[in-house]
């Protein structure tokens, strides 16, 4: 990581800020590479290959590269698109890893071959993101990240087994280089994820997500038909950022892709946080939730979800209150 940092101060490879980002100094985005450089070579010395490792590998190479050139020279959405879309192919055609069964939400078990497809795509390139758009504050997604992958790690080595039990070297591998990410990137960050970091720990993340449900069909998966509910609570902070952004933009009239700073850590800051407990905040949020849905899960799907949703909706009220009345007082003022 040091040697990065010096390399890119030395070649001005350095995000200028911007009225959309919270740093204020020239910093380096390319934390990603060692984040890679670590995930990878220690996968593939320990790591078992076999049950869609490979293919998962693949994927986050092309991701890797398609970051890289977006941290460089920047890229069109486009152009990510595809990169995300040859990567989703590679592990959904060649290795077979999508979602199967929704389990007996809305009263849907196994699903047809082609919604299982379409499903799994939305899946990865919908988590992919998430992580991307939550990489707003020093140490943010690291953290987050972190806190995803040890819950998945724990489950795949308990209950894990033959079929899964070796995604726990994803898992392990993948939070190991974050740590040694994270001790450079917490505030005051001397170099930042960027998107070659943030879409490759993303799609490991969905990959990882897809398998945590797939696992929940097999018997003595202490979930069983609730890991669906369980995979979205351990998911909760980026998934409900991501929801809540682009449907405040929506009703805004603006396009859900249009770049604001309407994003939950965006509304803690202004509360009066600094960036270190906005972080905290929102790691502690995220165990909570993690916590809760793992303790609850005996409850089912249905009763999972609606109480996800309806905290999602007094957070975002919570939040749309609290900015409202923001604005009253710097117009009065």
């Amino acid at each position: 990581m040091p040697s990065i940092i010096y390399i890119a101060h030395l070649k001005n490879m350095l995000d200028t800020p911007n009225v959309r980002t919270v740093h204020e100094s020239l910093t380096p985005r390319l934390g990603g590479v060692a984040v890679f450089a670590g995930f990878m070579s220690a996968l593939t010395i320990f790591a078992d290959l076999s049950n869609g490792i490979q293919q998962l590998l693949a994927g986050c190479i092309v991701l890797f590269f398609v970051g890289l050139k977006d941290d460089l020279v920047s890229i069109s959405v486009s152009k990510k698109f595809v990169g995300q879309l040859l990567a989703t192919g590679v592990v959904m055609i060649m290795a077979d890893i999508r979602v199967t069964s929704f389990q007996g939400i809305l009263g849907i078990h196994e699903l047809p071959i082609g919604i299982s497809y379409a499903f799994t795509f939305l899946a990865i390139v919908g988590i992919t993101n998430a992580i991307n758009l939550i990489d707003g504050l020093d140490g943010l997604a690291g953290t987050i990240v972190l806190i995803i992958t040890s819950t998945y790690g724990y489950y795949f080595a308990r209950y894990g087994g033959t079929g899964y039990g070796n995604y726990v070297f994803v898992s392990v591998c993948l939070i190991g280089g974050m740590l040694g990410f994270l001790r450079y990137n917490f505030h005051r960050a001397s170099i930042f994820m960027g998107d070659t970091g943030s879409l490759v720990c993303g799609f490991i993340v969905s990959i990882l997500t897809i398998q945590f449900i797939e696992m929940g069909l097999r018997v003595g998966d202490p979930f069983g038909a609730s890991s669906p509910a369980v995979a979205v609570g351990i998911l909760f902070v980026p998934l409900f950022d991501t929801l809540r952004v682009f449907i405040v933009r929506m009703m805004a009239g603006r396009s859900p892709f249009s770049p604001d700073k309407n994003h939950v850590h965006h509304r803690i800051l202004a509360m009066g946080f600094q960036q270190i407990s906005t972080v905290m905040l929102l790691g502690l949020l995220n165990l909570v939730v993690i916590l809760f849905v793992i303790n609850f899960s005996a409850l089912g799907n249905t009763l999972l979800l609606g109480a996800l949703v309806a905290f999602s909706v007094l957070i975002s009220v919570f939040l749309g209150v609290y900015q409202s009345r923001s604005a009253q007082q710097r117009v009065a003022s």
